[in-house]
């Protein structure tokens, strides 16, 4: 899979901040600034892609997972949709503390999702109350909202990529300490020497988010789509 510079273009990555706000860890990949707003550096932005590409098809091509992770509103969608298609766990709502650093009693949420969403499936549910199962309704989807997305997620990822760092930081914070390897799209207002693969880019525009991510997810199933061949 080739990115082009075209493509990057077409879907917005070059658009940063304004200038007031850019990091200064982020000035190698600027280009320029136009009319007050910091213009990214797609030919850099285009190496570190490729750079995070091959980190992410390392990863897969030996069964490893990568955790998909957004809590912007915009992002919901397309971050359910592609880790779903690259089969791959997710997180688009709110990050749990201790997701990372706590994952022995993390885990137990996703496993009584599924203990309770199995003896719905099986009819076990016909011996409560209308009450009783109408509350564990409740439960089941207040569960899905936290932690559908990491259901099958038996242990920690070998990787993370987060669409942006700096809303949630928290999740950069907490695979640093598990060193896990970040890989996320850096805007011009955030620090790219967090992340271990930064990917220069717009992190608020739809387009640009999803065309992103959407590589990415690309990248997830590319080794066992060259098997099949």
């Amino acid at each position: 899979m080739t990115v082009e510079l075209i493509d990057l273009l077409k879907a917005g990555v070059h658009f940063g901040h304004i200038k007031s706000k850019r990091h200064p860890g982020m000035k190698p990949y600027i280009f320029g600034v136009k009319q007050s707003i910091n213009i990214i550096d797609l030919e850099k932005t285009q190496v570190k892609l490729n750079e995070a590409l091959n980190f992410v098809k390392d990863i897969t091509s030996k069964g490893g997972v990568i955790l998909f992770v957004s809590s912007k509103k915009q992002a919901t969608d397309i971050v359910r949709e592609a880790a779903t298609k690259a089969k791959m766990p997710f997180i688009n709502t709110r990050w749990i503390g201790g997701t990372f650093t706590n994952f022995a009693n993390i885990k137990l949420l996703p496993s009584k999702l599924k203990a309770m969403e199995d003896d719905q499936a099986k009819g076990k549910w016909k011996r409560y109350t209308k009450k009783e199962a109408l509350g564990k309704a409740r439960e089941v989807e207040r569960l899905k909202i936290m932690v559908e997305g990491i259901k099958n997620m038996e242990k920690l990822p070998q990787a993370v990529f987060v669409v942006d760092i700096k809303k949630d930081k928290t999740v950069v914070q907490e695979a640093t300490k598990k060193n896990i390897p970040v890989i996320a799209i850096c805007d011009s207002n955030v620090n790219p020497g967090k992340v271990d693969y930064p990917i220069p880019g717009n992190d608020d525009a739809v387009k640009s988010i999803t065309f992103l991510t959407n590589v990415v997810a690309e990248a997830c199933v590319e080794p066992s789509v060259a098997k099949e061949k």
